[in-house]
């Protein structure tokens, strides 16, 4: 526990100098509340109302227990940035506290909505978290707000932070473009990106390449099909690769990415895209990187919202909404760590009913 409080410790105190209660004692405080299943700063507050003795033995309290509104105040006020390093200095602790190196397979990269987390009038412009994941682990490895939407310049913000040695960075079409390739391949790392026609000129370079080899008999393909909820999916990878003219740094080749969905009723639905990828791999491990990178949304995006309620959320003001995001996504991590095999609700629950397996959340890990 004292390694994480040292970690909020590094988190610039935003207020007044006369503020009563320690900044880096409320943060471990929402945290402790986030695991036990609080969701706003009134679950927060009620919670340290509810704890304060058991509290005070761990942060202190001298002044007793906050309250809603100063828990309001410091998340509204906190700058995201500093509550970004602290989430970066977190996620490394908490891998060496595992016993986990650097990630070695997919580094999945992805925005997230807040959806009910706009200002007054800008409803269609909620605040935008980005996500770097380790999909082998389940752990994140970063995460940030973009205060202006703008989720490229955003993520190469993240990634200037991370070591990615040995990592493969996967994202969406989005991301596909020269400094982002320039970027992943300067922290050590390669990257399968999606690509769509919004990079016209490098599509087409694909598309021409795969045209060539079918001219010539085809390129090397895996092909995998599945049967379920009532569906019939089948997906064809195809590699080849890339030409010397494609502009982009690092490239060594495209993947081709068809897949097939029938419906029950007999609805067929056909995609096609390409990825740019920076390493030769054969197609079915060109398959399992771009499937593994949509376990970002399976196994974090998707237990933010569904199990801590992210989307629900209506807190609004200044930072408070991208803040209580970091607080989160470290809950989520913790709890995912810990080898109990448990849902991460049970495990909620569990924490907020036993002390005992409480402080087992952190005790665990050496």
């Amino acid at each position: 526990m004292e390694r994480f409080i040292t970690i909020f410790r590094e988190v610039r105190d935003p207020r007044d100098a006369n503020a009563r209660h320690d900044c880096a004692s409320m943060l471990f405080i929402a945290l402790m509340a986030t695991l036990c299943g609080a969701k706003s700063c009134v679950d927060i507050a009620d919670f340290c109302a509810a704890n304060e003795a058991d509290l005070a033995e761990i942060v202190a309290l001298p002044h007793g227990a906050p309250s809603h509104d100063c828990f309001s105040r410091l998340f509204r006020l906190l700058d995201p940035d500093e509550m970004a390093s602290a989430f970066t200095a977190f996620a490394k602790a908490l891998r060496e506290a595992l016993g986990l190196g650097a990630p070695t397979g997919v580094i999945a990269i992805d925005g997230k909505r807040l959806k009910h987390g706009y200002e007054r009038g800008r409803a269609c412009m909620p605040p935008l978290m980005i996500s770097v994941w380790d999909a082998q682990t389940r752990l994140s490895l970063a995460a940030l707000a973009s205060p202006d939407g703008d989720e490229v310049k955003a993520t190469l913000k993240a990634l200037k932070s991370l070591d990615l040695k040995g990592g493969i960075a996967t994202s969406d079409a989005l991301h596909c473009h020269p400094k982002m390739a320039e970027a992943i391949r300067a922290q050590g790392g390669h990257y399968a990106l999606k690509l769509k026609k919004n990079n016209g000129p490098l599509y087409e370079c694909a598309a021409r390449a795969f045209a060539q080899a079918d001219a010539k008999g085809g390129a090397p393909f895996c092909e995998t099909s599945e049967h379920g909820h009532d569906r019939f999916e089948r997906r064809r990878v195809s590699t080849v690769a890339a030409p010397k003219d494609a502009n982009l740094p690092g490239l060594a080749m495209f993947g081709r990415i068809e897949s097939e969905r029938r419906k029950a009723e007999g609805k067929t639905e056909i995609w096609l895209h390409y990825a740019a990828v920076s390493k030769r791999f054969t197609p079915r491990k060109l398959m399992a990187i771009l499937r593994e990178h949509w376990g970002v949304e399976n196994h974090l995006h998707w237990p933010l919202d569904v199990v801590f309620d992210e989307d629900d959320s209506r807190t609004r003001k200044n930072h408070a909404p991208q803040n209580l995001s970091i607080i989160r996504r470290m809950a989520l991590d913790i709890l995912r760590a810990h080898p109990d095999q448990r849902s991460l609700a049970r495990k909620m629950k569990l924490a907020a009913w036993k002390k005992e397996f409480f402080f087992e959340l952190f005790t665990h890990m050496r």
